[in-house]
């Protein structure tokens, strides 16, 4: 008997013990749910927008917000490419690109390439009226094959075109094969801010691309401010490519393939001694736009994307010390 009050004793000990242990987890449980959801926070947005080229397409979202953007932009092809932005009239779209401007563009370029320049220019003047109320708000400069670049815009909500107009082999602009693709960009503001810029640079279409002190090696963060714009002579305005140079560079060669409008510009192959590393594309009077470039030692060039860039002081060449 003694034996089973022994035996039940310790069973109710046991009880007990495990009661309490029961109600301390469920306890904890209950404050650490409490606590977690207490604090929990808002996930981050991610602040770059990545754009990814296989061969002639643009792989990124469909609509990102307003305000300050970073484009990461990827050229896994093996071609030399860009994107711009431009921003749309109201009610335009891509179709009407397809309808109404690449045809008279293209059919220009098919006559120039044919010798027939005065015949090519006058297909430009085929243009419609909307396509001169088009905003181009800034992208990335040329980036050669299996590079990439960063790109730091400040975009207004409305309706975009991202377009690659580098033109083919035979040239067909890249444009009309798959590089041109819409984008919305909404009211809702990334709330990003600019980046801190470690070297400023102005351009204009009287003083060309200037800034001040030496490039250092590392990376470097740059700010591009548009003192103005103009329509050049092949109807785009000014921009700033940086270029790496080997010692197989040629100038002459850089500043007449930089003009699309030259049956040679832009042209696939782009020429040898040239590694292209972004830049900021065609931005309005009063913008600035930033990116991003790691340096080492050697040659490089900003060149703006004009005809007679060296008469208009837009190649500038400079060296990175070790």
């Amino acid at each position: 008997m003694k034996t089973i009050n022994s035996i039940i004793k310790k069973l109710n000990s046991l009880y007990f013990f495990f009661i309490t242990i029961s109600i301390i987890v469920f306890a904890g449980c209950k404050f650490d749910k409490k606590t977690a959801e207490t604090e929990q926070v808002e996930p981050k947005k991610d602040p770059i927008i990545e754009i990814v080229t296989e061969l002639m397409d643009f792989k990124t979202l469909d609509t990102i917000p307003s305000g300050w953007n970073t484009f990461k932009y990827l050229n896994n092809s093996n071609e030399t490419h860009l994107f711009l932005l431009d921003k749309y009239p109201e009610g335009k779209t891509i179709d009407d690109t397809f309808k109404d401007i690449i045809p008279p563009f293209q059919k220009g370029m098919d006559l120039i390439n044919e010798g027939k320049a005065d015949e090519g220019y006058a297909e430009f003047n085929k243009l419609p009226a909307w396509f001169f109320e088009v905003v181009f708000t800034g992208g990335s400069g040329l980036v050669s094959p299996k590079k990439s670049s960063l790109t730091t815009l400040k975009l207004e909500p409305g309706y975009y075109l991202m377009e690659c107009y580098v033109k083919m082999e035979n040239g067909k602009f890249h444009t009309t094969m798959g590089m041109a693709k819409p984008i919305i960009v909404t009211n809702e503001n990334s709330g990003n801010l600019p980046p801190e810029a470690t070297v400023d640079i102005t351009i204009s279409s009287t003083e060309g691309i200037n800034y001040e002190g030496a490039i250092e090696k590392g990376e470097q963060v740059f700010a591009v401010h548009f003192k103005d714009q103009i329509a050049h002579e092949h109807f785009l305005g000014h921009d700033v490519n940086l270029v790496r140079l080997n010692d197989e560079a040629d100038l002459e060669v850089l500043e007449k393939w930089m003009d699309w409008s030259d049956p040679k510009g832009l042209i696939m192959p782009a020429p040898e001694g040239f590694i292209f590393m972004g830049g900021v594309n065609d931005l309005p009077a009063g913008s600035t736009g930033y990116f991003t470039a790691v340096f080492e030692p050697g040659t490089y060039a900003f060149i703006a994307e004009v005809p007679k860039a060296m008469s208009k002081k837009m190649l500038k060449t400079f060296e990175v010390s070790d």
